[in-house]
């Protein structure tokens, strides 16, 4: 081989070479790059935090809005028997009326004969 076939393939060779290297450090510039994104990933899952509903200072207690809601129901239970009272003697003064109105219709009223 003359002298300038030897250089060219030593130009070849060098460049492959250095085509190898570089490839080499991309390769582990990757996996540093994997390597810190899989410890950012680890250390935000040590970061977590137990989340809490939130109340107010002001808050009921369990046993206070029970004790609401049965006051509310025991005043519905007594709404309810005062409707029941006052609709019952309503209808006794409308059956009474209904009656005596009946019967002064019957016995009372004078009776028109056509003769």
């Amino acid at each position: 081989m003359t002298s300038e076939n030897v250089d060219k393939a030593r130009r070849r060779h060098s460049e492959k070479e250095l085509e190898h290297r570089e490839r080499i450090l991309r390769e582990r510039e990757v996996e540093l790059r994997l390597r810190e994104m899989e410890t950012n990933i680890h250390a935000t899952d040590a970061a977590f935090h137990q989340t809490v509903k939130h109340q107010p200072e002001d808050s009921q207690k369990p046993w206070m809005k029970k004790a609401i809601l049965g006051g509310k129901l025991f005043a519905l239970g007594v709404v309810a028997l005062v409707a029941v009272r006052i609709a019952s003697v309503l209808a006794g003064f409308i059956i009474v009326a209904a009656l005596g109105w009946m019967s002064y219709k019957l016995f009372f009223e004078s009776k028109k004969t056509n003769l």
